[in-house]
């Protein structure tokens, strides 16, 4: 072999230098698209009310009910019932409240807590559990689920309106990727 055909394919090879160019590539960060909150109650009535006031307190954000998909005559649900609230933080702000929301969970999560696409979602038993909140006799006793949307710049050309793309497989995100970016970020233990 010549040594031009060498270099040639020495250049096809990463090295420290590719490596860092990846690393640096904006595109593959990963970034918390959402936070979404929901308490499910099950009926309206006051309890509805307690979860709707519970969740604006806590997230500082308005709270909009949810409404059954499909009925359930056991539980006496109607499709189109209202069963519950949630809200969506976006932002700095969704960051900042999935650290308070993990101190109520001890920074620990088992990994059946992540889904294949590296989303996350975890449950906090009692709202008195959640940092600087406190207990309200008029609420009463309520926990609340938190879920962790994940992702990566230019998901929106999946969603757009416009000249719509498919999001190809080497930029999805996977359960592997929601993990790493859980232990670096919020600085978990995945169980």
């Amino acid at each position: 072999m010549s040594s031009e055909s060498e270099s040639k394919i020495g250049q096809s090879l990463p090295t420290e230098e590719s490596a860092s160019k990846a690393k640096e590539n904006r595109m593959l960060e990963v970034i918390v698209d959402k936070v979404t909150l929901n308490i499910g109650v099950g009926r309206g009535g006051q309890e509805l009310e307690n979860a709707r006031t519970l969740l604006e307190r806590l997230a500082g954000a308005k709270a909009v009910p949810t409404r059954a998909k499909v009925r359930n005559p056991v539980f006496r649900i109607k499709k189109g019932d209202i069963i519950g609230t949630k809200t969506t933080l976006r932002g700095p702000a969704a960051v900042d409240f999935v650290r308070k929301a993990l101190k109520a969970k001890n920074f620990t999560l088992p990994s059946r807590s992540f889904d294949k696409e590296g989303n996350f979602s975890f449950g906090v038993p009692e709202y008195i559990e959640f940092p600087g909140a406190k207990y309200d006799p008029q609420i009463g006793m309520l926990g609340f689920d938190v879920c962790v949307t994940l992702r990566r710049r230019g998901f929106r050309v999946g969603k757009r309106r416009r000249a719509k793309a498919k999001i190809g497989r080497a930029h999805r995100l996977t359960k592997k990727d929601g993990i790493e970016f859980a232990k670096r970020v919020f600085q978990i233990n995945v169980v």
